[in-house]
This record gives structure tokens, sequence and C-alpha cells, in this order.
């Protein structure tokens, strides 16, 4: 028993279905005795069309038993012919092909009992035979065809229904990459520039001795530290949508390999040793998701290097061209308690890190070797 027969159909469907069957056996009725004296045949008939009518119902739950039935009342007299005709239609409109032309081939059946013993209105029973078999047919192909109007629009519906929860999906993952970018681009942009402002401040803490001068300064790189990281956290969030360089709309442009000395000096002010190789050609021609994911990842290094070794040497190496690729090596010697201060997170940033230049098309890696921390990536920069 499929879904469609376990349905509750409303009392209008019932209702049509009575009245088409019962107009249509009144009229057969009416056709096969009007004009012509009531006899035993008339009272067969009557009974046969109202058992046809009581059944006609029954096809829109049971629409095989329920044509068989009629067919086999149909064998009797003419008067269950349309109910029978309605129940091939139906079984034609929501069965398989084959049992469709099985139930048609019943009726046909039938009709040809009906008209062995039964008159046909003057008709030779050939042709009786041949209309009888043309309109089951007709019957059987109207059904089969509104059965695959109503599968296409159910497919259609279907179909709309998954491209709207595709889209959904497309939208929600398009949130989701949203977010982890912007999540990856402040951490790059923000720990960088709090982990100066830590060191400073560390120094204030635990130099207490130190001249108001002294003191002073550290204070000054303080500020200005968080003035930058709130500039910093607004570029960010303007130009999170934006993969170009801003230029002369009033917002600071993205890091370029230019900016690395920069990135390097900042370090160094806050008291880490940095040397810095650089052999790079053309660094102006660097597109820009090679140049800005380089600077992110010396940037990081120099992070990871404050937080977990501090107070140990870092080598900075950037070398590359058009046609040779952007070779980035980060190296710096493991702190010997190789603990980080409290409060550092550890590990996020190389996990997003190596997303992103996944994302530009290379490749990172970074390993202890030797009691050295080494954080090396590698980047295609096309001609």
């Amino acid at each position: 028993m499929t879904t469609l027969d376990r349905r509750d159909y409303p009392a209008a469907a019932v209702g049509t279905v009575l009245g088409a069957a019962g107009v249509l056996v009144v009229s057969t009725l009416v056709s096969w005795w009007g004009g012509h004296p009531l006899g035993p045949l008339f009272a067969l008939d009557v009974v046969a069309g109202l058992l046809s009518w009581a059944l006609a119902p029954l096809l829109l739950w049971r629409p095989v038993p329920a044509a068989i039935v009629l067919s086999v009342l149909a064998a009797v007299s003419p008067a269950a012919t349309p109910p029978a005709t309605m129940g091939a239609l139906q079984v034609a409109r929501r069965r398989p092909f084959p049992v469709g032309i099985a139930v048609a081939a019943g009726g046909i059946a039938a009709h040809a009992v009906q008209g062995l013993w039964r008159s046909s209105g003057g008709m030779s029973y050939g042709w009786w035979l041949v209309l009888i078999t043309v309109g089951y047919g007709g019957l059987l192909g109207w059904g089969a065809w509104a059965q695959a109007r109503e599968a296409l629009i159910r497919s259609l519906h279907e179909r709309a229904e998954r491209a709207e929860a595709e889209q959904g999906r497309r939208v929600a993952e398009a949130r989701m990459l949203e977010r982890r970018k912007i999540a990856r681009e402040m951490h790059d942009v923000l720990a960088h520039r709090l982990s100066l402002l830590a060191t400073f401040a560390g120094a204030m803490e635990f130099r207490p001795d130190s001249s108001p001068e002294q003191m002073s300064r550290a204070a000054g790189v303080v500020r200005d530290g968080v003035h930058q990281a709130l500039e910093e956290l607004r570029e960010v969030i303007s130009l999170l949508r934006d993969d170009d360089s801003s230029d002369g709309d009033g917002v600071h442009p993205q890091p370029v390999l230019a900016d690395v000395p920069r990135l390097v000096e900042e370090s160094r002010s806050a008291g880490t040793e940095v040397l810095l190789d650089e052999a790079v050609r053309d660094p102006g021609e660097a597109p820009p998701a090679i140049a800005r994911t380089a600077y992110r990842v010396i940037q990081e290094g120099l992070t990871n290097a404050r937080k977990h070794a501090a107070g140990q040497p870092v080598r900075v190496v950037l070398r590359g061209g058009p046609g040779d690729g952007l070779e980035i090596e980060v190296r710096n010697a493991l702190a010997p308690d190789r603990h980080a201060p409290p409060g550092w997170s550890g590990g996020a940033g190389l996990v997003g890190l190596t997303e992103r230049v996944q994302l530009a098309g290379g490749q990172l890696d970074h390993r202890e070797v030797a009691g050295e921390f080494h954080l090396h990536a590698s980047m295609a920069w096309p001609t």
C-alpha cells in the first residue's frame, strides 16, 4: 500500500467521485432502457449500477481491487461500465504501467463477455470489441500521461527544494568561511601587536627601578601600540571583503614585502634580536595575496618567538622573485623551559597560517630541529 493509498481524501473528492459515477450510471440506464419496455434485466442493471456507484469511492484508496470488482460487474451489466472505466483510468494514473495494462485487459475481457449476451445497440460484436479496446487504450494512455506529468511536477518541486537547501548550505558555508577569515586576520594582526605590548608591559612590571625617562618611553610605546592595534583592527574590518589594496580612500593598504623591514624593526624595538636576510627581486611586483601571506608568515614567526622563546635570537630569511617563487624561513632557538607565559594560546595561529598559505597555493612546514624551531613556507610567484 503506497502513501497515496493511506491519505485521507477530503469529503469534496469523495462527493465528486460519487456525483460523477451517479450521473454516468443514470445516463447509461436511460440510454439503454429509454423507449424500451422494462423487464428483469432492468432490475439487474439497477442493482449493478447501484453497486458500482457505491464502490466508486473505493477507487481513491484501493484502485486495483475496486477496478477489478467493477470490471466483473461490467461483465454483467452495462450500467457498471462507467465506474469500471473510471477504475481503469485511476489505476493507469496511480500504478505502474504494467498494472494498468493488466487492469485494462481485464476490463476489455469483461466487456467482451458483456457483448456476448447483451445487445450492443445494433453494432456488430467485432466493432463492439474494437470500440471497447480503443476506449480502454485511450484511458490507459491518458492515465500514463497524467502519471508522468505528476511525476515531473513532483521532481521539479523536489529539485527546487534541493536547490533551495543547497543555496542555504552555500550561504552557511560562505558565512563560516568569512568568520574563519575574520578570526585568522584578527589573530595575525592583533597577536603581533599585543605581544609587543605584553613585552613592554612586562619590562615595566619587572623593572620598577627604571628611570622616569625609561618608564615614560615604555608607557608611550604601550599607548602607541594600543592605538595602532585599534587602527589595525579597523583596517581588518574594512578590508576583509576586499582582497585588493586600498589607495587614496583614507584606509591604509594591506601589508606587502616592502613592509617586512618595518615589521622586523618593531620586534627589535621590543628587545628581540632579529637578523633579516632578504634577497627578493622586484618585491613591488609580488602579487598582493603572495606578499600579504609572506608578511603574515614572518609576523606569526616573530610573534611566536616572543611568546615561546623570549630573549632568543631570531633569523628571518626571505628569498625569491618572479618565476622563482618565494621562500620564507623563520628560525629561533628554543627556550630552555619551553613554556609559554600564562594566557598565551598555542597552535591556533599556525593552524590558521597553514590554511592561509595553502589558499595562496603554497606549503607551510614547522618543526623542531637541533634545538631550533623552524617555520618554513614556499609559494609560487608567477612571472
